[in-house]
């Protein structure tokens, strides 16, 4: 019989259902719920079991690991007579892999420490390719000693791991994070347009960037995209959207001016207003062709 925790997995999406399936190749017992039937068979076909509801799959759980779009989702399966406060035992450790707004963290782990039930919050970022290859980096909030308890959990998930404060300060991190990889991807975007219009060799010219100062995890993710207009999904626009409504609503609260953040979360919602929300986030290359009069 395994020593390892037993682990309910609520959210089995784009990033949900790699993650989840790295947990059980690491050995450990994954019961996943969501309200995709395929995304349940993915499961199951990759040796976890599936529950038909959020109170069947967290009752026997030592750890729950939330995985849902936003703050909404995350409320809808904590909260409730069918939800995981209710059903999860106690002295369970929920961990929420989420994106959501830091209070919404805060009051989870407030709310679930009336019930006996230890809450991290540990976004991540890299992406659905390094959901796959289980590269993420997370960072978590909450606890020293849960951390602690979590870190082989996260190690099966992810390689850089941190701790970055009290509940809530990993979702603040995670802000952050969205913030950059906006910024950075419409500055790729901007450069993109500029050396075609140029003449320029563009898989060349973005070679050559990549190995300069201008080179990044962004770049580097993001080229193939870029040179194949190829926007199939690997974190939507949005969602990119909500979270730049969450770290332009969070700096506000702190008084932190985010121009450059201000205007890249415009084009994120024009780009979603347009039609494009269901696209990958390298797709702000679209809004920029539109504005420079380019192929779209």
């Amino acid at each position: 019989m395994s020593t390892l925790p037993k682990v309910a997995w609520i959210g089995l999406g784009i990033m949900g259902s790699p993650m989840s399936e790295n947990l059980v190749k690491a050995g450990y017992d994954v019961t996943g719920h969501t309200l995709e039937r395929e995304k349940l068979d993915r499961l199951t076909a990759a040796g976890g079991t599936a529950a038909a509801s959020v109170a069947e799959a967290v009752r026997d759980a030592d750890v729950i690991v939330t995985m849902v779009p936003a703050s909404p989702q995350v409320e809808a399966v904590a909260y409730g007579p069918d939800g995981i406060l209710e059903n999860a035992r106690r002295g369970a450790l929920l961990i929420d892999m989420s994106s959501i707004t830091p209070q919404t963290s805060v009051d989870l782990a407030a709310a679930a420490r009336d019930k006996g039930i230890r809450v991290l919050d540990a976004p991540v970022s890299g992406g659905e390719a390094g959901a796959i290859e289980a590269v993420l980096s997370i960072m978590v909030g909450g606890d020293q000693a849960d951390f602690d308890e979590a870190k082989p959990l996260f190690e099966a998930l992810g390689k850089t791991i941190v701790r970055c404060g009290p509940h809530g300060s990993g979702q603040t991190v995670k802000a952050a994070n969205q913030l950059i990889v906006a910024v950075n991807i419409q500055a790729c975007a901007e450069a993109v347009v500029f050396l075609e219009k140029s003449g320029v060799d563009l898989a060349a010219a973005l070679d050559v960037l990549g190995g300069g100062l201008a080179g990044s995890t962004v770049l580097a993710r993001k080229k193939d995209n870029f040179l194949k207009r190829d926007f199939t999904p690997g974190f939507r626009i949005d969602l990119h959207h909500k979270d730049m409504g969450i770290v332009t609503d969070a700096a506000r609260n702190v008084g932190a001016a985010l121009p450059v953040g201000a205007v890249v979360a415009q084009l994120v919602a024009s780009l979603r207003a347009q039609g494009d929300g269901g696209l990958d986030h390298s797709a702000l290359l679209r809004a920029v062709e539109r504005l420079s009069g380019a192929r779209v």
